[in-house]
């Protein structure tokens, strides 16, 4: 098999080439944003100069340089370069590979760098292919993500490889990017000033997807065309929301709801609210995060958290969207501004380790249920007290398990309706004390 399998490799060159692709840097000089990572003696910057690699994956958000720096590895090594798409090709073709690089290292003594782009969607059961050709040296593995790689690789694979974070692109870096485009295109725009801000701003980071608006700019315009924001936004109209349901970014953008909502900020909580739902995520997923947060977050503070969370709940369930948003948003406005306790939670993580601890204590004689005879004769329920029956409707007894000490699991936060709560176990606590002496 030849080197030709790169996708990198043209021996075709077309004329139509996007714009992403006409500009793309040919050095490490020529790259923004990623000045950290590519820095003087950083590691990845020797490995490049000095055409000594190691594994490595590459992981970073969208149109931040990860297909670049392949590119530019590609053009200045001397190994054999092979690279595949993970989402165009099969595992079987990549051990194809892998198995002539190692006949390669046995013949040659020459090592192999495979460059896998998007190397999360091969399955955690197909990444084992690559351990041993890794090990051997027959394969310098470099892994492109946008996955967060804790997630998405195997441990034994993460292990054998160094991971190189880049970093989102700053909007001055994407304003950068457009004007080296602007200076390299054949037609001239006519742009307000302000253009080239703007779109930096709406490509959120990601310099392909700038490029991208660029390029489609320039097929709905004329040369003569003055193009400010309003043109912009209405050929940009169509563009989706940077969002994905299914991988970090989702769990990132509910856990910034929950802790807006903890922070007692209801402005960001709509807004984080908005970014979920007006992207198409399941607002039943948001109701159920929203009934956790009821308990976890607020509690006893205020009873009345979870009875709306549920109301939303169920509003979610008979209206579905987008008639159902408001009433989200009246749940994440009422989180937002009730008082705030975790003691709920924190009484059941402490009262949950004492129970594994635990487990084999027999349930106290005077507290078992005793709906037959036999356990009658067993002394099931003998001795129990009837609340009721004694003055103030309380009779002091032990609850836990004989061989186990009495525990405070719940403790009552100072705020909201566990200011009445806290009151009402004072209260107890002295009749349980005057009787226990």
């Amino acid at each position: 098999m030849s080197d030709q399998l790169s996708l990198f490799d043209k021996e075709i060159k077309p004329t139509n080439i996007p714009l992403a692709e006409k500009i793309r840097p040919k050095t490490l000089d020529e790259m923004y944003g990623q000045e950290k990572l590519l820095e003087n003696s950083s590691l990845l910057q020797n490995m490049i100069e000095t055409d000594n690699y190691s594994s490595f994956i590459m992981w970073g958000p969208p149109g931040t340089g990860k297909t670049t720096i392949a590119r530019i590895i590609q053009q200045n090594t001397k190994s054999r370069f092979i690279s595949f798409s993970a989402v165009l090709s099969s595992i079987k073709d990549v051990k194809a590979v892998m198995k002539e690089a190692e006949y390669n290292l046995k013949e040659k003594n020459k090592s192999t760098i495979l460059f896998i782009d998007e190397i999360h969607r091969f399955n955690k059961s197909q990444q084992d292919a690559f351990l041993h050709y890794i090990e051997s040296g027959a394969v310098i593995l470099i892994g492109a993500t946008t996955e967060n790689p804790s997630f998405e690789i195997i441990p034994p694979l993460l292990s054998r490889c160094d991971v190189f974070v880049l970093e989102q692109l700053s909007d001055e870096d994407i304003e950068k990017i457009l004007k080296r485009a602007l200076s390299v295109i054949e037609t001239k725009l006519n742009f307000d000033k302000d253009c080239v801000p703007y779109l930096a701003e709406q490509s959120g980071g990601d310099a392909r997807k700038a490029l991208n608006y660029l390029e489609s700019i320039i097929k709905n315009t004329s040369a003569k065309q003055k193009i400010d924001m309003k043109t912009i936004s209405k050929i940009l109209t169509k563009k989706a929301m940077f969002y994905d349901k299914d991988r970090e970014e989702h769990y990132n953008v509910i856990s910034a709801l929950h802790k807006s909502l903890r922070g007692s900020d209801p402005q960001a909580g709509l807004y984080w609210l908005a970014r979920m739902l007006e992207a198409g995520e399941d607002p039943m997923y948001v109701a159920r995060r929203l009934v956790r947060f009821a308990s976890e977050d607020v509690g006893l503070a205020d009873p009345n958290a979870l009875v709306q969370a549920i109301a939303a709940k169920e509003t979610v369930h008979l209206l579905g969207m987008p008639e159902a948003n408001v009433a989200l948003a009246q749940l994440v406005v009422y989180l937002a501004t009730a008082p705030k306790s975790n003691s709920l939670e924190t009484a059941y993580t402490k009262a949950a380790k004492d129970a594994q601890k635990t487990s084999h204590l027999g349930v106290p004689f005077h507290i078992r249920n005793a709906p037959t005879k036999l356990m009658k004769d067993l002394d099931y329920g003998k001795d129990y007290k009837y609340d009721h029956q004694y003055e103030n409707a309380y009779s002091y007894q032990k609850y836990f398990p004989d061989k186990m000490n009495e525990k405070t699991y719940y403790i009552p936060s100072k705020f909201g309706f566990e200011k009445e709560i806290k009151k009402r176990l004072d209260w107890w606590k002295k009749l349980k004390d005057k009787e226990k002496i």
